[in-house]
């Protein structure tokens, strides 16, 4: 028997297959982790999700951001539906998309087990929850999303504020738990999350900590595994299990056996994301003697093209493939 957390699938249905297969997952005995974010970008979210639903009596799953969205675009009329894009809208127009969405919208912001000393979260939490308190506020959210005025949640949870504070009540306080539980990478040691900043530590507006390193936080008494920022590749410190390993963007996707003393990491090649079209050389120059003018040759690959990932949360191949962390017994295809 094997417990294993897996980080953000992102509907990259293939992938997973490889991963479980590797794993050599076995429903009847085994349990999987689903870290959120199990839809969307990958172009198999459909294929994805059915998966996972039907693996449900033998895996936890924790709600994404991607995930809350897709059940907001559930919720609304065709009409709007219409709008999302074709990877999201396959779900909402298929036969078994009651079945799908009636099931997503019942799984939790936090999963914790305490006798394997294991919390799960997408994104983060607030410098100053405990796992107690973070159980506690999930748990406020997971109420409304599991009544029947979901609805309504779905139409007020978008909004970068306020920031968290105990004082926040309605659905002000309800949005501030689940960016929280589900968008956060950095804060101020107050808990003001900033939205916009995406990129590896060092890139982020001064005043911005990664919120496991935020000054003044406090001492949690479970270790944590969360997927969410792909940007910081496999990543293992205080405490915190960061598994998101960019399998949407071309990078891999990460499974952490949980049950065991040992560090142990099994990872698969994620999609296959084509290469970004070079542009074309510029016509070589006639030489001056020639009666040509000496125009200068158009740049090629400037900062827009280099850099076209940063600050939006895609991190690049290089970011991807980061070294795995000391002492881990990492096995990782090649293939």
């Amino acid at each position: 028997m094997s417990v294993w957390a897996i980080g953000d699938l992102q509907g990259c249905y293939d992938v997973t297959q490889r991963l479980l297969e590797k794993i050599r997952f076995d429903p009847a005995v085994d349990t999987l982790w689903f870290c959120g974010d199990l839809v969307n970008r990958g172009g198999q979210s459909l294929e994805t999700l059915r998966l996972v639903h039907s693996l449900r009596d033998s895996s936890v799953v924790v709600l994404g951001n991607h995930d809350l969205s897709l059940l907001a675009v559930g919720a609304r009329t065709e009409e709007e539906q219409r709008k999302v894009n074709p990877d999201l809208l396959r779900i909402v127009q298929a036969e078994d998309r009651d079945v799908l969405l009636d099931w997503l919208r019942l799984q939790k912001l936090a999963h914790v087990d305490r006798d394997l000393g294991w919390m799960m979260i997408h994104a983060g939490l607030a410098p100053k929850w405990t796992t107690q308190l973070a159980e506690k506020h999930a748990r406020e959210v997971e109420m409304q999303l599991h009544g029947s005025g979901y609805r309504k949640l779905f139409r007020n949870m978008y909004g970068d504020k306020p920031a968290w504070s105990p004082g926040l009540s309605g659905y002000d306080r309800s949005r501030a738990i689940i960016n929280l539980f589900t968008r956060m990478r950095y804060c101020t040691p107050r808990g003001r999350i900033g939205i916009e900043d995406k990129g590896t530590p060092g890139t982020q507006e001064q005043g911005l900590y990664p919120w496991f390193e935020v000054p003044g936080r406090v001492e949690r008494d479970l270790k944590i595994v969360c997927g969410h920022w792909s940007a910081l590749g496999l990543t293992i410190t205080q405490g915190v299990h960061a598994i998101d390993t960019g399998a949407v963007w071309g990078g891999k996707l990460t499974a952490l056996q949980l049950d065991t003393d040992e560090l142990r990491v099994v990872q698969v090649p994620g999609r296959d994301v084509p290469k970004p079209v070079s542009a074309p050389r510029p016509p070589a120059r006639r030489p001056a003697s020639e009666g040509t003018s000496e125009g200068r040759p158009a740049r090629q690959g400037g900062p827009g093209q280099r850099d076209r990932h940063r600050g939006t949360g895609r991190p690049t191949p290089q970011v991807q493939a980061q070294a795995h962390p000391r002492n881990a017994d990492v096995t990782s295809d090649s293939e």
